[in-house]
């Protein structure tokens, strides 16, 4: 899976008053949980660009002070009118602990029903997995090839090594949608 580098520097002070200050010289607070202790840093604001703004999901290498640490983003609060990143928490990953993560679906192949003029409907656009980091794909792999009109794949029909699916079995990943026709 692709990684993002961050560095950030410790936080002093933490609460309320600092947290506005900090945003307003463009820096973020975040938070790293897991392992042994919280670690409180403060990170650029447009650090966070090449992390939210794409489809991708990323491991992101936090270099805090000069520790470097393995995460991924757990959740982010933005401010309800301008958008802006008020806050970030991040968990601490380890090799031999599983995690859990969203990762997108690519669809593969070219669908007959498609062909025959059906539409292609992605309903599921990120599927929730459970493993080690290294057994995580960058993306899950949909073959579409085999779907005819009306035909469609759901979340027990796709098989990740060594990774667990934590979608709703009988949920529809991907169908093929037929066409409206004038009689």
């Amino acid at each position: 899976m692709k990684t993002v580098s961050m560095s950030g520097s410790l936080r002093k002070n933490v609460g309320k008053k600092d947290a506005k200050h900090l945003r307003r010289e463009g820096l973020v607070p975040c938070v790293v949980y897991g392992g042994e202790e919280q670690v409180r840093f403060s990170v650029a604001a447009t650090e966070f660009k090449n992390l939210l703004f794409t489809p991708d999901t990323h491991y992101v290498e936090l270099n805090i002070d000069g520790e470097k640490t393995m995460a991924i983003l757990q959740e982010v609060q933005y401010h309800p009118v301008s958008d802006e990143v008020l806050h970030a928490d991040f968990l601490r990953i380890f090799d031999e602990k599983p995690i859990v993560i969203s990762v997108p679906v690519k669809t593969i192949g070219v669908s007959k029903g498609v062909l025959q003029g059906g539409k292609l409907v992605t309903k599921i656009r990120k599927m929730k997995l459970k493993g080690l980091p290294n057994d995580i794909p960058q993306y899950v792999e949909v073959d579409i090839s085999d779907l005819d009109i009306a035909q469609n794949i759901k979340v027990e029909d796709i098989k990740v090594e060594n990774v667990e699916l934590l979608d709703v079995k009988s949920a529809i990943v991907v169908w093929i949608q037929p066409t409206r026709q004038k009689k």
